[in-house]
């Protein structure tokens, strides 16, 4: 069994106390940060896209008009419903509520692991990544973001979960972007 140190009690209370409670929608910091991301992605055109640990939907309604279908998760319900109403304009996009341990993202060619691997501790990280890894589709995009703070609810620091992911067999790296407070990369499924 996986281990995180959060629960869905955790993080439900969070967003019944603030809709937005790392002020994803209007910090000038957060919404750097998801440009950075949906620049990194480059020009591709996604078929399916998975997003586990959606919170409230932002990077979700920015990346929706790039794909032709998106499965954005979360752990909380209330986060759910709120990113779920913030992309109710695109049928494409299925918000649910999950634990990212429930979710094989099947022939999905992309794969967005922004802000979550810190909450696992290693050797649960490496088992998730490994089973996503091998449910994508070949030549799939993994892109990875988190922020190179501390914090006490962290297992480990951002750059240990891209230690990980660089550390994963059927990854190919293909872009990275380091600044003060986040990094960014992005690794290829290598084709059989």
């Amino acid at each position: 069994m996986m281990r995180s140190t959060t629960s869905e009690g955790f993080f439900e209370a969070m967003y019944r106390a603030d809709q937005d409670p790392w002020n994803f929608t209007g910090s000038d910091y957060e919404l750097r940060r998801y440009h950075a991301v949906v620049a990194a992605l480059g020009q591709q055109r996604i078929h399916f896209a998975v997003e586990p640990g959606c919170s409230v939907g932002v990077l979700t309604e920015m990346i929706a008009g790039r794909c032709d279908r998106v499965l954005a998760i979360d752990i909380s319900p209330t986060a759910v419903e709120r990113a779920a109403l913030r992309c109710a304009r695109f049928p494409h996009v299925s918000v649910t509520h999950q634990s990212l341990t429930d979710v094989t993202p099947h022939d999905a060619d992309l794969l967005l692991l922004c802000e979550v691997g810190y909450y696992f501790e290693p050797a649960a990280l490496q088992q998730l990544t490994a089973a996503y890894i091998e449910a994508l589709a070949p030549g799939a995009t993994v892109l990875a973001c988190h922020w190179l703070g501390h914090s006490p609810d962290h297992l480990m620091h951002g750059d240990q979960v891209h230690q990980i992911l660089h550390g994963m067999p059927g990854l190919v790296h293909e872009f990275a972007e380091r600044e003060r407070e986040f990094r960014i990369d992005r690794w290829r499924k290598a084709t059989p």
